[in-house]
């Protein structure tokens, strides 16, 4: 009898330690993972909408088989571009200065650096870089082959 109780002493004794240095070895991996410095990746939406920036809804897609288009643009500082409009729809991100894109009818959006534009579809339109710098902007178009991007209005003046 005394020797039965001394095995489950034993073997009590050594769940317990067992239990023990388990837990010890979890909060000892949890504290790792905390302290872990490896960088995790980042989700952040910029923007979702079915309107432009003007507050206009956008159209229904295009019919057919989509060519979808990414298109890099650098704004030279005092930059403008000609009066023009989009038949397609798109959006972009400005990855870098300050762009002020004006509508026809004076309407007037500043697009800030890391800030997300949906533009305007066959509304006549135009950007300025007013800034120091130049604008990098990556614009994303859901087009169709042989569809232009833009439509320039070269009778209507810059001023």
């Amino acid at each position: 009898m005394k020797t039965i109780r001394l095995w489950v002493t034993a073997v009590t004794l050594a769940v317990c330690g067992a239990s023990v240095l388990t837990a010890c070895k979890e909060a000892n991996t949890q504290e790792n993972n905390e302290s872990d410095s490896t960088p995790k990746v980042e989700s952040t939406e910029l923007i979702r909408t079915s309107q432009s920036w003007d507050g206009v809804e956008l159209p229904d897609y295009l019919q057919g088989r989509p060519e979808l288009v990414a298109v890099k643009y650098v704004f030279p500082a005092g930059q403008k571009l000609g009066w023009h409009h989009h038949p397609v729809m798109n959006y972009g991100v400005l990855v870098q200065g300050e762009l002020t894109i004006i509508g026809l009818d004076g309407q007037e959006k500043v697009v800030h650096e890391g800030e997300a534009v949906v533009e305007m579809v066959n509304t006549i339109h135009h950007g300025e870089n007013r800034g120091t710098k130049d604008c990098i902007l990556y614009m994303f178009y859901l087009s169709q082959e042989d569809m232009p991007l833009a439509v320039q209005h070269e009778d209507i003046p810059v001023e």
